[in-house]
């Protein structure tokens, strides 16, 4: 049932979101009050070695109140293409640049309360180099051999959607050994 907004407001806006409470009428008349979450968009980039390993990073999340072993990912820029933030990202917060960069799918992250679209991509060919982590970042290299990441997963050290969605689909899409 398609849901049209006949009112709103915005009672949040901050530097990377905005939430409003908008007024929808549904197509069978009836209103209702929804809270949205606005994000300009994420992308998350898996960077694959030549021996199979993955390279992924580990970072304090305030939010989840721990750390996190996560794909590479950030903030779109406005107007920015989701394959430019990959790049930048993957060297932003690995110092790898890569001879391919291959979109695999994206995602919504919550639909019932954010807008916030995922764009996952797959590297390969990467080559080493300098990372430039922003000033609020304390990123950690963790190189993890593709054998051991459901084990990461079950153990709950791969936590957040966007790396257990890249890191599970990297998996299915292997061919057989």
């Amino acid at each position: 049932m398609i849901e049209t907004r006949t009112a709103g407001q915005t009672v949040f806006a901050g530097k990377l979101l905005s939430v409003s409470v908008d007024q929808v009428r549904r197509e069978d008349g009836r209103e209702a009050q929804r809270e949205v979450v606005h994000h300009p968009g994420a992308v998350a980039i898996l960077p694959v070695h030549a021996d199979g390993s993955v390279t992924l990073v580990r970072q304090f999340r305030y939010a989840a109140g721990r750390h996190l072993l996560e794909v590479p990912a950030g903030t779109r820029e406005p107007g920015e293409a989701p394959e430019v933030t990959a790049v930048r990202e993957l060297q932003e917060e690995t110092g790898f640049r890569a001879t391919t960069v291959e979109f695999t799918q994206r995602f919504y992250i919550s639909p019932g309360w954010c807008d916030e679209q995922l764009y996952i991509y797959r590297a390969s060919g990467l080559t080493a180099g300098e990372m430039a982590q922003e000033d609020d970042e304390a990123i950690e290299i963790v190189q993890v051999p593709a054998a051991d990441l459901q084990a990461h997963i079950a153990r709950g050290d791969i936590a957040d959607a966007k790396t257990i969605v890249a890191v599970l689909h990297h998996l299915a899409t292997l061919p057989p050994a």
